[in-house]
């Protein structure tokens, strides 16, 4: 773990455990109804001062709190084409099965990759540190899983340059190209070509949400 992620990882923990102090309100726009001032946003007073921790210019998460209810958007670091290309897939993937996660939600905040939204009835059923963890973990995991799949599509695009540059042979002579040239010349476009074969496997964050999210 690198010296300025323990920090980052720090503030939002205590931010996250300051913000769960939630408890039932019902509405106060329509009678018998209850539901997350965080999203309605119906009444100011409810509502408490948004809070934004930033790693650095492209990670940041933010914190929304309200008197029963708190969202937590997060901006996952993508420093080329291929890992906003893997991040948006795997995000997706993962909304799609919200339901499976409890706290995700169908849709992210704008201008952030993904979003959770946490209510009094989740804190009601659920220990608030287990959910504090969750969050951290998946902040955790995250890079490094989005690390390990670009690696496998660099990896996997090469053997498939390799192959089909192999008889691939330059105009001006009767050879193929050098692998290096040839993987330079192609191996980005046939990347960027194979991440449309990939299957993401949630198989991990399964595993995660059964440990952390177990009812009370």
């Amino acid at each position: 773990m690198t010296a300025t992620l323990r920090p980052y990882l720090n503030a939002v923990r205590a931010t996250l455990q300051a913000a769960l102090c939630l408890e039932n309100f019902s509405s106060q726009v329509v009678e018998r109804h209850n539901k997350p001032e965080v999203e309605v946003r119906s009444s100011k007073e409810l509502l408490l001062q948004p809070v934004i921790i930033s790693r650095n210019e492209k990670e940041k998460v933010l914190i929304e709190g309200s008197i029963n209810s708190v969202r937590v958007s997060i901006a996952i670091k993508q420093a080329d084409e291929i890992e906003k290309i893997l991040c948006h897939k795997f995000m997706r993937f993962m909304m799609m099965r919200a339901e499976n996660f409890f706290i995700l939600r169908r849709k992210a905040v704008e201008g952030y990759d993904i979003s959770f939204l946490i209510t009094n009835f989740h804190t009601e059923q659920m220990y608030k540190h287990k959910l504090v963890d969750f969050v951290i973990h998946f902040m955790e995991e995250i890079d490094k899983e989005v690390s390990e799949m670009k690696l496998s599509v660099n990896a996997r695009a090469r053997i498939v340059a390799e192959e089909f540059l192999k008889n691939v042979r330059c105009p001006k002579c009767s050879r193929p190209p050098a692998p290096d040239r040839a993987l330079e010349m192609f191996g980005g476009w046939v990347a960027l070509l194979w991440l449309h074969f990939v299957t993401v496997i949630g198989a991990f964050f399964s595993f995660v949400v059964e440990d952390f999210l177990k009812p009370v």
